[in-house]
C-alpha cells in the first residue's frame, strides 16, 4: 500500500479537526482528530527527517492551529484553516517529504 505523505496527513489533521469540531459541535472530538493526525505526522517527520526537524514541524503544526484562531477573525474560519493547513503542508513537504 502506498504511504500517505506527511504533508497530507498534517493538513488533513488541521482541516479535519476543525471540520469535525464544527459539524459535530464537539470541540474535544475535533481536538482528538487534530491530535491523532499530528502524532501520525510527527512520527513520519521523525522517520524521514530526524528528531530536530520533527520537533520544528510539530511546533509549526501547533502554531498553525493556534494562529488560525486570530486569523479567522480577519478572513473567516474556513479560509484561515485552509491557509494554515497549506502552510504546514508546504513546510512538511519541503523538510520531510521532498527527500523521499
Amino acid at each position: 500500500m502506498a504511504k500517505v505523505p506527511s504533508a497530507v496527513v498534517a493538513a488533513s489533521g488541521l482541516v479535519g479537526g476543525y471540520g469535525v469540531a464544527r459539524w459535530t459541535r464537539q470541540r474535544p472530538l475535533g481536538g482528538a482528530v487534530l491530535a491523532v493526525a499530528g502524532a501520525a505526522a510527527a512520527r513520519q517527520w521523525r522517520q524521514q527527517a530526524g528528531g530536530t526537524a520533527a520537533g520544528a514541524l510539530t511546533a509549526a503544526y501547533v502554531a498553525a492551529f493556534a494562529g488560525s484562531h486570530p486569523l479567522a477573525k480577519k478572513v473567516g474560519a474556513w479560509p484561515a484553516v485552509f491557509g494554515v493547513a497549506g502552510a504546514v503542508a508546504l513546510a512538511s513537504w519541503a523538510v520531510a517529504d521532498r527527500r523521499g
